[in-house]
This record gives structure tokens, sequence and C-alpha cells, in this order.
């Protein structure tokens, strides 16, 4: 599935079992509750926090689609086309790091 594809479908899903978007900022708040939701698996999975047994059973993958869920429907609600969007972002990145992680001691 393309970036454009899932907007689209993710607008069809709203505009028809989700009744209508939630208004920018609810949905931010939403954006920021399923990133810690994200932040919490990592940081006790991965991470030296103990993670508590409620949580061993919890689908990161799964968290981080109900992330790009939310982030679509504020792209969506913005007009934001994530697919330019992405691809402008993935060349600036490229021309300015192109040497920098390369030339990193600290990551050799």
């Amino acid at each position: 599935m393309t970036l454009q594809e899932a907007q689209k479908e993710v607008d069809e899903w709203i505009n028809t079992i989700g009744v209508r978007y939630f208004n920018e900022l609810t949905n931010m708040a939403q954006l920021t509750e399923e990133v810690g939701e994200v932040a919490r698996i990592i940081a006790r999975r991965y991470g030296e926090q103990s993670e508590k047994e409620s949580d061993k059973d919890k689908d990161l993958g799964e968290e981080f689609a109900d992330v790009l869920f939310v982030l679509i429907c504020l792209a969506n609600q913005t007009g934001v086309d994530l697919t330019e969007a992405f691809n402008k972002r993935m060349n600036n990145k490229t021309k300015r790091d192109k040497d920098r992680h390369k030339n990193n001691k600290k990551l050799q």
C-alpha cells in the first residue's frame, strides 16, 4: 500500500465508519497519546526499565499502526500529501546528510 492509498483508505473509513474526523487538536492529543504508548513499550522492552506483566502482550506493530492512522488523519485534515512531503524530506535529508553520517567517528 502506498501512502496515497493509505490516505484515501483512512479518509473513506472516517467518512463511512468513523462518522467524521475529530478536530485537529483532538487528533494531535491522540497522536501524542499513541506515541507515548510506543515509547512505553520500547522503553520497557528494549531499554533499561523492567517490562510490566500487563505490557508483555502489547503488539509494537499495532501501536505503530495507531500512530500512523492518527498521523494520516491529521495529514488529510490539513491537506498534506504525505507522498509528496515524504519524498521532499528524503531528498532534503539525502542532500544534507550524504557525507555527514559516513564522516561521523561516533558511528564507525
